[in-house]
């Protein structure tokens, strides 16, 4: 794609950068390092619980499903680890948690990686969750005029800085040859964004699941164009804190495998998550296995495919400003663990 000047992409990313950047310099020390640096001393059983920070966001998914389900907390408690729940509204905040010391693990979509790269994050993308084509969107009001994408030039769209739903709006808009000062782009989180959408505030919303179908069915709002319609492969990735994998690489397998089997139980018995999901988050039932169709959850090693969309995303944000350098987006990827975790759930059946 030819190189364009984006400067609300670049300004907002870039802002993010500096941010996470700045909190690198000020982390706080997990109870998992400090056991770690009595473990290498000392070959007493240590007194503290090892403490797992796990990241979550939204009420649907894997890691949403498995907080509901405890499912993490029995893995880890059967190794004496102790497993803590950190909520998120989008993908960015990760990252300055990553920087502080207080999130071990999470799942976020590409865009949120290739900033926490260029940041200077210490972490790793350690497993792809989802290709990502069908999990963003466009979404318009139920009335609005708005028919194609190139009608979105001049109008007000809404969006989470730094998300996958960020990029995913300028991909869209650049492929039909619209610039990124063509449109009026309004940084707001889900929560913020959805009451925007439904007063008429914004013209249009670029978001992820499953806050766009909830939009569609509670309001009438309309899906102005999909990554699948527009064949935007954008990987998402389960993460972690590079320290914490190099001092406890047993653990960072076995939170891959009570994933992977949380996702298996999650894909295999839809009937009964669907169930579950619409009675704990009050949604219709209709909505829930929506959503569920449309983001059909994985987890895989970073396969080229993955990897190439991955740097081709980043590739982009460097092409139109969004961020200062070009990356080697394989210095952050790192299959070794899922693959070893695969294994091990292959070898066990």
């Amino acid at each position: 794609m030819a190189a364009r000047n984006h400067k609300a992409i670049h300004s907002t990313l870039l802002g993010i950068i500096i941010f996470t950047m700045a909190l690198t310099g000020c982390g706080k020390t997990t109870s998992s390092d400090t056991l770690s640096a009595a473990q290498a001393g000392s070959t007493e059983k240590p007194k503290e619980k090892i403490v797992v920070n796990i990241g979550v966001q939204g009420k649907t998914g894997i890691l949403p499903y498995a907080r509901d389900k405890g499912a993490f907390e029995k893995a880890f408690a059967a190794v004496g680890a102790e497993v803590k729940w950190n909520e998120f509204a989008s993908g960015p905040p990760h990252f300055e948690a990553l920087a502080a010391g207080r999130l071990d693990f999470g799942s976020v979509g590409g865009t949120p990686v290739v900033s926490g790269q260029v940041g200077g994050i210490d972490f790793k993308a350690i497993a792809v969750t989802g290709d990502g084509k069908k999990g963003n969107m466009i979404v318009i009001p139920k009335n609005s005029p708005i028919k194609e994408l190139k009608d979105l030039k001049g109008k007000k769209i809404g969006v989470a800085k730094g998300s996958s739903a960020y990029n995913f709006l300028y991909l869209a808009i650049d492929k039909i040859g619209l610039k990124g000062d063509d449109v009026k782009v309004i940084q707001l989180q889900p929560d913020e964004a959805r009451p925007a959408l439904d007063s008429g505030a914004i013209d249009a919303w670029s978001i992820w699941e499953p806050y766009a179908t909830t939009a569609v069915f509670q309001t009438g709002a309309k899906i102005l164009v999909t990554g699948q319609d527009l064949n935007i492969n954008a990987p998402g990735f389960l993460i972690a804190r590079t320290k914490f994998t190099k001092d406890h690489p047993d653990l960072t397998v076995l939170f891959l495998k009570t994933y992977e089997e949380v996702r298996k139980y999650y894909a295999e018995h839809t009937d009964e998550v669907t169930e579950e999901l619409s009675k704990s988050q009050k949604l219709e039932r209709e909505i829930i296995s929506t959503v569920l169709k449309n983001t059909e959850p994985l987890l895989s090693p970073i396969t080229p495919e993955f990897a190439k969309a991955h740097q081709e995303q980043a590739d982009f944000l460097f092409s139109v400003g969004a961020i200062n350098k070009k990356l080697d987006t394989s210095q952050v990827l790192e299959s070794k663990f899922v693959e070893q975790a695969l294994k091990e759930l292959k070898d066990k059946k």
